[in-house]
């Protein structure tokens, strides 16, 4: 099945439907945006329960595998054989997964199980932002990215509070149990509600392509998600995963150029427009990596502020995205999609500059304005980004544009977190190491005791002092580090082209492609 010259949704329906749709894809992607903090705040309770606290980190890790891998799969199928089946295949696949976790009965079961939530979570990632953009005109996408992405804003405070509490006073089961009942509003609503036209023919799947995506990337992550903690970086298993990935990123590159329908198609980064793109969100997925996952050890080892304290530090960052996001319509409509990424780019490496320049120990007000500072740059500069892609081709390949605009973030994110905790611990190491004299014989021999040393009854003020020293320097050093990936992102989209080409008569009206800046 294969869209018709003129594709998308029944527009007879809209707007009275339009709203509706929006709703059910709200509720799609609060599924995936809680499901990581909502988990992360049960580990006691879960661990107490099922056992194997060794594999824990694989609860986590396994989720983001199996959704990045497959994210460009699921964007090609929704231009395949439409968004609808491809947003409801998922959703159901997603909520098949939720109740198996419910039901885990020891921490190898709850690995699988959360392997295939994130088979379902890809393809909500994949689908809920290209069904935004075949629904709205290029105008109105900036806002309604913004609602998707407060989205995530919600998820970041109503997810500790709802995993604690379900912890705490019921069993840490609901945590996925209650994906249940927004899974199925979704689902209903998409239902009811979304209709797409089509002129019904035979796919043809990229079952190569797709297998050789699912074995490079595979590889890639496992071995940024194992490397420098399961074993070290130049062991022979790294070696071996980063050699699975090279050959497999070859072997794809050789088979998507003679594919009828690839699944990754050559021309995602042959194009400059696209290319720019793409590796823009791979910047930005690895900038954001840094608070997300240090700023809570800084604020509560550093700072002292308790747990529910620094998560809404880090919230703040979700507060200033969508808001940026809203705004970013009329910015790119006036200023052009280029432009409005490019001052997004400019705010992330102000906001990195800014928060490595405060003074130690730094107010807590002062880190909560430069987070909301730096989720306003990553709003302005995603959502420009995304809508510009999204609006320069036709429907029948906003799927796979829009899945590689999701899958560079994602990819961006797993290199983040592995560049992250390399210089983390490289910087807490060597503060550790230049210690006075004094000191020496009192602090803790290993990176991973440090923060037990720090919490113990029996330590010391000095070298409680020293190690919270150490923890801020190593957290402005990973801030100074990202500003890095943060220049070449505003280089990257200074490659650009400055304007982009409008495709189709849904973006550009009656008389087809247009010119946008």
């Amino acid at each position: 099945m294969a869209p018709n010259p003129s594709p998308g949704t029944d527009d007879d329906a809209a707007p009275h439907a339009r709203g509706w749709i929006l709703a059910a894809l709200m509720c799609a992607m609060l599924l995936a945006a809680m499901d990581t903090t909502i988990v992360s705040t049960a580990v006691p309770q879960i661990v107490g329960d099922l056992g194997g606290f060794a594999h824990f980190s694989w609860v986590f890790s396994i989720y983001l595998l199996a959704q990045t891998v497959t994210i460009p799969i699921y964007g090609k199928l929704a231009d395949l054989v439409g968004r609808k089946p491809v947003l409801i295949a998922g959703t159901v696949i997603f909520l098949v997964g939720s109740a198996a976790c419910a039901a885990s009965w020891d921490m190898l079961s709850l690995i699988a199980f959360r392997g295939l939530q994130g088979l379902g979570a890809g393809s909500i990632m994949a689908t809920v932002s290209t069904l935004a953009a075949d629904l709205y005109p290029v105008h109105r996408r900036g806002a309604i990215q913004g609602w998707l992405s407060s989205v995530w804003g919600v998820a970041a405070i109503a997810g500790p509070l709802l995993g604690g509490t379900f912890a705490d006073y019921l069993s840490w089961r609901w945590i996925f149990l209650v994906n249940l009942p927004i899974g199925v509003v979704a689902l209903a609503l998409i239902g009811a509600y979304l209709h797409e036209h089509f002129e019904r023919r035979r796919p043809r799947i990229d079952v190569a392509g797709s297998g050789l995506v699912l074995l490079w990337v595979g590889a890639l992550m496992f071995a940024l998600l194992q490397g420098g903690q399961a074993w070290p970086w130049l062991s022979a298993l790294s070696l071996a995963a980063f050699g699975v990935a090279a050959i497999g990123a070859v072997a794809t590159v050789l088979v998507e150029r003679r594919a009828a329908e690839p699944v990754m198609p050559p021309w995602l980064w042959r194009s400059r427009l696209l290319g720019a793109s793409n590796l823009s969100m791979i910047g930005m997925g690895l900038v954001m990596m840094a608070p997300s996952t240090l700023l809570p050890t800084l604020l509560q080892a550093v700072q002292g502020l308790g747990a529910v304290g620094a998560g809404l530090v880090l919230a703040s960052m979700s507060i200033g995205w969508p808001l940026a996001s809203a705004l970013s319509g009329p910015a790119y409509m006036r200023f052009g999609f280029r432009d409005t990424a490019l001052a997004g780019g400019v705010l992330v490496v102000a906001s990195l500059l800014a928060f490595w320049a405060l003074p130690a120990p730094a107010p807590v007000a002062a880190i909560l304005a430069t987070q909301v500072a730096l989720g306003a740059g990553f709003g302005l500069l995603s959502t420009p980004v995304l809508v510009g892609v999204q609006s320069a081709v036709g429907w029948e390949r906003r799927g796979v544009v829009t899945g590689a605009n999701m899958f560079s973030r994602y990819l961006g994110q797993s290199l983040g977190a592995a560049l992250v905790g390399a210089v983390f611990n490289t910087t807490l190491a060597e503060r550790l190491a230049a210690a006075p004299a004094g000191l020496g014989g009192r602090l803790p021999p290993r990176i991973d005791a440090v923060l037990d040393t720090l919490h113990a009854a029996a330590t010391d003020a000095a070298v409680r002092a020293w190690l919270r020293e150490a923890i801020d320097a190593a957290t402005r050093q990973v801030f100074a580090a990202m500003l890095l990936p943060a220049l070449v992102i505003v280089i990257v989209l200074l490659v650009a082209p400055r304007s982009f080409t409008l495709a189709g008569t849904h973006d550009a009206g009656p008389q087809g492609s247009r010119r946008r800046r």
